[in-house]
């Protein structure tokens, strides 16, 4: 990117209200990944469609995110920093206007895809200016604020989308993001000092990467976020737009390796720190994403909660970060950074593993202590991560880390949920299965339980016959509900497993001298 690094020490109140609007425009395009997600259901029935159409607003606003992420280095160069990052917040701003005020479902969808076009860059976009407006050593603090919009923004997404829907109704979670986003376009417009455009890079653009990377992305995000629900490759259309995601992944590979000036330069995945970084990323947007997706359901599914109730829920996933954020950048300075990246990673997976024995009371107070640990982990991962990968990165290749450090969190969290999806569904369906074996009408244990409901029900007015079909499904309910916990148990378990997995890594990084690295900058 065309803006020179701010070498010294000094950086004036002008730079930090610029990097602070560029944050909360990071953190409003984070909130919106997770925000409708507690909502879904309101807004499917406003729109006349039904929850598995409904997904599409969540799965539009994906696909179009992910694909502008890659493209946002160039294009932060070709059009300027500045210009980009006001078109991209006068354009999502806007676009939120458009979903608020959408009649049907395919105006929703264009509206969500159009807000994921232009909010997805304001995420690299931030981190880069991260990059550019701090000097080396106030970096971590810049990095601690990032790591808040990554972090906290999914947390409360949930929290935020299901107050504002049942106290104002789903539009709101649109129009709250007028007034930070006209806070957002005047801090740019007045304070961000203008960069130079670059229009002569548009002579020797490598659009045939650039496409295959939107195709092959965009492709790969929709199996992912349909596949669960159209019974993966039964789907003729899920099979199909597998094979698409491979075909122009395999092709946007082969072109970027082979080209002198790539669209985005891979060849940085040579610097262990950056492979590493990037590798543990994508499994904390694996339990990140995960974990945000599976507390939500299992609490709506088991526990019959309303949005406020689970947003209340997911609340402390949040919160516990903020306090937390500021110290990281200091505990940095006197410990190894991999000691804090592993400490992050265990205390996660603790919590997942607190989550992985349920029982039909665990709700809300259960969760409150494994939700805090959560948080508390969270940042110790991201913010030391994003230190240690820019460590050796050439200035010019700063765009092409910055987008695929992005992006492998996004595609993480996708897989996760995708994966978790589907783990949730299979062991239901296994657990059910086993259970049913065990509990059959030939068993003494369940003879007598189930004269004892009928006695029960004929006691409040029920005939024998009414009276034993009522304790035969709710035997069957109960059944069900314990395969439901069994299965949910599962993925929480596999997730602690997996973070604890992506620890290995650690041990093949080298010891880190942030005092002396300087961390890439966009050129």
């Amino acid at each position: 990117m065309a803006a020179a690094q701010n070498s010294g020490g000094a950086v004036s109140t002008r730079q930090w209200i610029a990097l602070l609007g560029a944050l909360l425009g990071a953190f409003m395009a984070v909130l919106d990944i997770q925000i409708t997600n507690a909502s879904l259901n309101d807004i499917s029935g406003a729109l006349g469609s039904s929850l598995d159409e409904g997904s599409w607003i969540s799965t539009a606003y994906l696909v179009a995110e992910i694909i502008v992420i890659g493209a946002t280095g160039w294009l932060a160069r070709v059009f300027s920093i500045k210009r980009y990052l006001l078109f991209s917040a006068i354009g999502f701003t806007a676009c939120s206007i458009l979903c608020a005020f959408a009649k049907n479902l395919n105006m929703m969808i264009v509206a969500r895809a159009l807000q994921g076009l232009t909010g997805g860059a304001l995420i690299p976009l931030a981190l880069s200016l991260v990059l550019i407006i701090l000097p080396k050593e106030k970096q971590p603090i810049g990095m601690a604020l990032f790591a808040m919009t990554a972090t906290f923004g999914p947390a409360i997404g949930p929290t935020l989308g299901g107050w504002l829907t049942d106290t104002y109704g789903w539009q709101w979670i649109f129009f709250i993001n007028l007034v930070p986003g006209a806070i957002l376009c005047t801090v740019i417009w007045m304070f961000l000092e203008p960069d130079r455009p670059q229009p002569e890079l548009l002579a020797e653009g490598d659009y045939w990467g650039l496409l295959c990377m939107a195709v092959g992305l965009g492709s790969l995000e929709f199996v992912l976020e349909e596949g669960e629900r159209k019974d993966w490759f039964g789907n003729p259309i899920i099979a199909r737009f597998a094979v698409i995601a491979v075909v122009f992944i395999a092709l946007f590979l082969i072109i970027e390796f082979r080209r002198q000036k790539p669209f985005v330069n891979l060849r940085i995945f040579r610097h262990i720190n950056f492979t590493i970084s990037c590798t543990v990323l994508c499994v904390l947007g694996l339990a990140l994403y995960g974990t945000v997706y599976l507390v939500p359901l299992y609490l709506s599914q088991v526990q019959h909660y309303n949005a406020t109730d689970i947003g209340l829920t997911l609340m402390w996933a949040g919160l516990p970060q903020l306090p937390i954020l500021p110290l990281v950048p200091r505990l940095m300075k006197h410990v190894d950074i991999r000691i804090i990246i592993g400490t992050g990673l265990a205390l996660f997976a603790a919590s997942c593993f607190m989550n992985a024995y349920l029982d039909p009371d665990y709700a809300m107070e259960q969760f409150r202590l494994a939700n805090i640990i959560r948080a508390v982990g969270q940042p110790l991962i991201f913010v030391p991560l994003l230190s240690i990968s820019n460590i050796g990165i050439a200035k010019a290749d700063a765009g092409s880390a910055s987008a695929l450090f992005n992006m492998t969190r996004n595609i993480g969290g996708s897989v996760g949920i995708a994966l978790l999806s589907t783990l949730v569904t299979q062991r239901e369906h296994l657990h059910s299965v086993r259970l049913g074996e065990m509990v059959t009408a030939y068993d003494p244990a369940v003879q007598a339980r189930l004269a004892q409901m009928t006695s029960t029900l004929q006691g409040r007015g029920l005939d024998p016959a009414t009276a034993a079909a009522s304790a035969l499904k709710a035997l069957d309910n109960a059944v069900r509900t314990q395969s439901q916990l069994q299965a949910y148990g599962d993925a929480f378990f596999v997730i602690g497993v997996v973070l604890l997995l992506s620890g290995v890594g650690l041990f093949f990084l080298p010891k880190p001298d942030l005092k002396h690295s300087a961390p890439a900058h966009p050129a």
